[in-house]
């Protein structure tokens, strides 16, 4: 399973998709040992009636295709559906410290957790523990504790909306509103800075609006890896003649040229559908300086005489438009080439699109998210769909583009560390206590309060919550300096291996398995990344009978924190349906009748006001809101510097690794790599293929370094490069992140290339 293979680096021509995935598809069955398994399996994910892929947020088609995945979802079910186990016997064959010497891959390929493990420190093994002595120890340090804020509650977007709603309700009622969660890393620009733009802090388009676009903008997102079902809707697009404009730094193969694995005669005939009739190959961090520049020829056209401009629309719908073109007419047109890396005429181009499109989409992923001024990033793509009235229509509307399958659910149902005073009124009256008011930790916060002490206990609801972090090296300084971890997840991951004095594993039941208690089967929810929620109900037998739903998990901790808790906790673990009611009770506008509604097959959209052309900011407006200037990154005073970005590869979800290759990027064995432009490369000296550093450029005064990195040739902007997450994490440092949302810039670190000192080559080689 784990036998490495040389490094290779050839490459890929094809289109994405097509016989690639197919093969892909089968081997994944096949090296998981689930061929049948999995095929049955297969048939019902995301089908009225089944469970919904515990990948991507993309949401479920109207399931015309009996097939309704794609490669990717394929791996995540393959990799949770394995016929391999962890149990006792291997935990007593490897210490902690043997273990911490494996790679990721390697961890992840040993399979299912089977039981409750409990750190024995004394022997540096996890030894078996008993579900009733786990939570016996989770209750015991908690309420030791001299506050709750010195608990950190983390949440994996994979937590189903019930789970994640009793979770949400526990930890308030113990005392605090620390929720570091994973949104924190990924689009919590998207969460704080749209809504005081257009109300809410989500996207506003459903699926449908694919088919009455004129016009779509996929910007900083690699569409063909990260949610692969969406190609299917833009093939349909690009069949139709309906414009595409990618915008990214590194040219990605699924935005060139794609082939649907589920079309039987383009597969046959070896087919493709060309995609971006526009790619914009921009800097990093050049995007605020394109959108301006298409506001600037927006403004320019309109002060010719021609309109251009949505007046009826921005009249009765939005407010600070003057303000907007003040802002952008002071940026000149050698600024905005400059910092974009653009020509003007593309530029122009770009605005030309759309301005002739009446109903225009803007995707968008973490290669805007990830700056230091995400937030206001984004406030920047809903100015220029205001110009043109591209809301509450078909087919128009900002569509961020989410990772996690419940990422959003979670935020929707209450994991939140900033909750609204108005929510937090609901959740008193439904259960009759008060909770806390302060706002709590955001994921870089709650490190630093591990760092500095104040936190002492951490329990993560899925997720590996010390890889997806910045600054590695500090962050597992950090989680050791805990008196509690508790790690909630399917499968063996680091988060485990780097541990507080006392430490607990807790092996959960996944998406893909049916959930059975007392009051008969149970489902839970999902909401996906355009706000339809839908049922979720498991096919699959659970890896081992000691495994345990996250619902009863978290009310068992409930249970054992808080013994005077009114609140009918083990009620909760054996009707979800009592969790529904609770969840309509505390957001009725958008949760009423849940228990109802969610009969419905297809389940049903949550209202999101600006569809309905309804603002619910302070001024009932939409709001302009300008950012001043052309940079979203702090200016690095260094000739030398490279803008890193860190990026999955086609074969990995988030940390989850299942592979060392990455086909439509050429890489195969390796994950130690630099994509770098040529010019860059010679421009310092350097062969292809050569093994250097990477040297984060900073004014802390720490050396963030990783080395055995090996160069190679890519169609990069210049002054960008790229690696691969999370091994290149320790670069990024954790006081670099955007100050309204708290997320990381890890689309735009500074970084050198230096001579790679082979004395000291890093972890995260060996972990590659």
């Amino acid at each position: 399973m784990t036998e490495r293979k040389p490094p290779r680096y050839k490459p890929y021509n094809q289109p994405a998709g097509g016989w690639g995935a197919a093969a892909a598809t089968a081997k994944v069955l096949l090296q998981q040992s689930v061929v049948a398994k999995g095929s049955r399996a297969l048939l019902d994910m995301n089908q009225p009636g089944g469970f919904k892929c515990p990948s991507c947020a993309f949401p479920d088609a109207e399931c015309t295709k009996k097939l309704e995945f794609c490669e990717n979802g394929v791996k995540a079910l393959a990799f949770e559906a394995t016929k391999f186990r962890i149990t006792r016997e291997f935990f007593a064959k490897h210490t902690v410290t043997e273990l911490m010497e494996q790679s990721d891959y390697w961890l992840e390929m040993q399979g299912r957790l089977t039981e409750p493990m409990r750190y024995d420190a004394a022997t540096d093994h996890y030894v078996p523990c008993g579900w009733d002595e786990a939570f016996e120890m989770i209750g015991r340090h908690l309420r030791s504790l001299e506050s709750p804020h010195q608990a950190e509650f983390y949440t994996s977007g994979r937590t189903p909306n019930e789970a994640a709603f009793l979770y949400s309700i526990f930890v308030r009622e113990f005392g605090t509103n620390n929720f570091p969660d994973c949104s924190n890393m990924c689009h919590e620009p998207t969460s704080r800075g749209l809504a005081p733009a257009i109300g809410v802090g989500k996207g506003t388009v459903v699926l449908e609006d694919f088919e009455h676009a004129e016009a779509i903008f996929v910007i900083g997102q690699n569409t063909g890896t990260n949610s692969p079902r969406m190609m299917t809707h833009l093939v349909e697009a690009r069949k139709r003649g309906v414009p595409i404009v990618a915008v990214n730094p590194m040219p990605e193969r699924a935005l060139i040229r794609f082939t649907e694995p589920q079309d039987v005669v383009q597969m046959a005939t070896f087919g493709s559908t060309a995609i971006a009739s526009e790619f914009v190959h921009i800097k990093i961090g050049g995007d605020l300086a394109l959108l301006k520049g298409m506001m600037r020829v927006i403004f320019e056209r309109e002060a010719l005489g021609e309109q251009v401009i949505d007046h009826e629309f921005i009249s009765q719908h939005t407010a600070g438009l003057e303000a907007l073109r003040d802002e952008v007419m002071s940026q000149s047109w050698g600024d905005i080439v400059r910092i974009s890396g653009l020509e003007e005429a593309q530029i122009r181009r770009c605005a030309e699109i759309y301005i002739r499109s009446r109903a225009t989409m803007i995707c968008y992923g973490m290669g805007l998210t990830q700056h230091q001024q995400g937030s206001r990033l984004i406030q920047q793509v809903a100015n220029l769909l205001l110009l043109r009235g591209n809301f509450g229509k078909p087919g128009a509307g900002i569509a961020p583009i989410r990772g996690h399958s419940n990422v959003q659910g979670d935020r929707t149902v209450g994991i939140d560390e900033k909750p609204s005073q108005a929510y937090l009124d609901r959740v008193r009256d439904v259960f009759g206590f008060e909770p806390p008011r302060e706002h709590g930790h955001h994921t870089v916060e709650s490190i630093e309060a591990m760092l500095d002490g104040t936190a002492k206990v951490f329990i993560g609801l899925g997720g590996n919550f010390v890889r997806a972090v910045p600054d590695t090296e500090r962050s597992y300084m950090a989680m050791r300096k805990l008196a509690l971890t508790v790690g909630i997840a399917t499968k063996l991951n680091r988060g485990h291996l780097v541990h507080g004095k006392d430490a607990l594993i807790l092996p959960v039941s996944s998406r893909s398995e049916w959930i059975r208690t007392s009051a008969g089967e149970q489902f839970v929810t999902i909401e996906d990344a355009m706000s339809n929620v839908t049922a979720s109900r498991g096919v699959l037998d659970p890896p081992s009978a000691d495994v345990m739903p996250e619902v009863e998990i978290v009310c068992r901790m409930a249970r054992a924190t808080l013994p005077h808790s009114k609140l009918p906790w083990e009620s909760y673990s054996h009707n979800y349906d009592l969790i529904r009611d609770k969840i309509a009770e505390v957001y009725p506008a958008i949760y009423s009748e849940f228990s109802e509604r969610i009969k419905n097959p297809k389940g049903f959209h949550l209202d999101v006001p600006p569809r309905r052309l309804v603002w619910p900011t302070p001024n009932g407006k939409a709001n302009f809101l300008p950012l001043p200037g052309l940079e979203v990154n702090a200016p690095v005073a260094d000739p030398w510097m490279l803008r890193l970005a860190t990026v999955r590869s086609h074969d990995q979800f988030n940390t989850t690794i299942y592979s060392y290759s990455d086909r439509y990027r050429g890489v195969y064995n390796d994950r130690m790599v630099i994509f770098m432009n040529e010019q860059d490369r010679v421009a310092r000296g350097l062969e292809e293929g050569a093994r250097v550093a990477l040297e984060t450029i900073s004014e802390d005064g720490i050396q963030r370094r990783v080395d055995g990195l090996t160069i190679l040739d890519y169609p990069m902007s210049r002054g960008a490069i790229a690696g691969y997450y999370p091994e290149l994490n320790p670069l990024l440092p954790l006081d670099y992140y955007d100050r309204i949302s708290g997320t990381p810039a890890a689309k735009s670190i500074p970084v050198r290339v230096m001579a790679e000192r082979l004395e000291s080559v890093s972890q995260d080689v060996k972990d590659s």
